[in-house]
């Protein structure tokens, strides 16, 4: 269950050797165990935008009930052209979106 995310931030990064996008923030959840993974959607909109989904992985053990916070990342290789925006979902709810990409050369 997620009770809060923040801090999301996009970076297309042109620089030698290779041209990759990433993508990165914060998740609060409710016990260590839990681990936030983005992935790359299999539904994607028609425009340019690009949309994740942020998967919760449970880890198996016992964990204490105590709300943390943690960092969740995802790096995507490759030139993807321009991208306005990125979106992230979970359970099909749109979380977050990114409108302030980074480009770097």
């Amino acid at each position: 269950m997620i009770i809060e995310c923040k801090d999301w931030h996009a970076q297309h990064d042109k620089m030698p050797p290779g041209a990759r996008l990433r993508v990165h923030g914060t998740v609060t959840v409710s016990h260590p165990g839990i681990v936030p993974v983005l992935v790359k959607r299999n539904i994607q909109d028609k425009s340019f935008a690009l949309a994740l989904e942020l998967e919760l992985q449970q880890e198996e053990g016992n964990f204490i009930q105590v709300v943390c916070d943690k960092h969740v990342r995802l790096e995507l290789p490759g030139e993807h052209g321009p991208i306005p925006k990125v979106d992230i979902f979970h359970d099909g709810h749109l979380i977050a979106t990114i409108t302030d990409i980074l480009e770097t050369h």
